[in-house]
């Protein structure tokens, strides 16, 4: 079994820099890992995914070449690196562990951690 506990969000302006972190604890084999956000009034979104076939990232269109997802296999970590922050991009952000379906679809994770709110204000 997987835990999850990201940590990270704040309030920012726009055009600002963040990095959410995702420590991951219990059974790590070849897990995979994906971030995801829900913003009020949304579905849950897949934003990036990290797999262990080579660790090729995954990105949602709305954040491809301003995120950069990574992983730190020492310290059981993923990480997002959030550049050039919009309005849109504030949500509450989850990893979450689950190799099944496509990257980013919310219902095929099965591990989820509790969220960090990212909140971009111009």
């Amino acid at each position: 079994q997987v835990q999850l506990v990201e940590f990270g969000g704040d309030s920012v302006q726009v055009g600002g820099t963040l990095r959410l972190s995702c420590v991951a604890s219990g059974s790590l084999s070849r897990i995979c890992v994906g971030w995801f956000r829900q913003a009020p009034g949304k579905e849950r979104e897949g934003v990036a995914a990290i797999y262990p076939d080579g660790y090729i990232p995954y990105y949602a269109p709305s954040v491809k070449g301003r995120f950069t997802i990574s992983h730190d296999n020492a310290k059981n970590t993923w990480y997002l690196q959030m550049d050039s922050l919009r309005p849109e991009d504030t949500a509450m952000y989850y990893c979450a562990a689950g190799c099944g379906g496509n990257w980013y679809d919310p219902g095929a994770r099965n591990t989820w951690g509790q969220g960090t709110q990212v909140t971009v204000s111009s």
